[in-house]
């Protein structure tokens, strides 16, 4: 069945309630109804009524000082029983934090989704200058290393679709806006065998990723190395940091069955 002919049986009410808890992903932890009902443009009384029922179902909680309402536990543990499943989290997290304990970087394992890059796991640096954790959020595959990693073993018709759904929006002086620029740039990143996000993303942050492939050699995911400017210079890069991150992505590939 295709995504269109899905549209046919999409349930008006149960699309509503995901765009509320979908309205959390914000910056603000807590949002009103009057907030809610703006961002959402829908009336009060439907926002109130569909924030009560995931009230009384676990999904979101009410601040009783404030008024306002922010994620319940249900949406955590939602969450914790995904990470707990996906089998590439559970072979690749002890390898993030040797990564990381090598390089004194955060270390990030991204997947595509819909031509959007999900970070679902993540090690922290120690540095007290330091990236700001993007665990859970989302980000558009060409603009950052650890989507172009991916998208650079897809082929030209599926990186023309996705792209062709998520447009080429500038972020920085450095994203890549040009269609056939990027195309370009994704063959020198499946030659190379890695990609560098070069403030493509965010202005002052560099990261570089390499693909992950599962044992029948499909890339499913991507392994990167994220820092400020100042330390993550070409010379580093080059000479020390695309080393750790191959040999992390090679060892979680044969975690999954690969073999070179």
């Amino acid at each position: 069945m295709t995504q269109r002919s899905k549209q046919n049986y999409v349930v008006q009410s149960v699309s509503h309630a995901i765009d509320v808890l979908e309205a959390f992903k914000g910056e603000k932890d807590e949002l009103g109804v009057t907030e809610l009902s703006s961002s959402l443009r829908l009336p009060k009384n439907n926002v109130f009524r569909l924030l009560a029922t995931l009230e009384l179902r676990g999904y979101i909680e009410q601040n009783k000082s404030t008024g306002n309402y922010r994620l319940g536990i249900k949406t955590f543990e939602l969450g914790q029983i995904f990470r707990r499943r996906m089998g590439l989290i559970k072979q690749s997290h002890s390898v993030l934090k040797q990564l990381e304990a090598k390089c004194n970087e955060s270390t990030y394992l991204g997947i595509i989704q819909d031509g959007m890059v999900v970070y679902v796991d993540m090690v922290e640096t120690t540095h007290s200058v330091r990236i700001v954790p993007k665990l859970g959020k989302r980000a558009p595959a060409y603009c950052t290393a650890v989507g172009k990693t991916q998208l650079a073993y897809e082929s030209q018709d599926e990186v023309a679709r996705i792209l062709g759904e998520i447009g080429l929006k500038p972020f920085t002086n450095n994203t890549i806006t040009d269609k056939q620029q990027l195309l370009e740039h994704l063959k020198q990143v499946a030659r190379q065998g890695y990609a560098i996000d070069n403030e493509e993303l965010e202005e002052e942050v560099i990261c570089v990723a390499v693909p992950i492939r599962d044992y029948t050699g499909r890339v499913v995911a991507g392994i990167s190395i994220s820092g400020p400017i100042q330390r993550m210079s070409d010379k580093r890069i080059k000479n020390e940091l695309v080393a750790m991150v191959r040999e992390a992505a090679g060892e979680i590939s044969c975690r999954l069955g690969y073999v070179p």
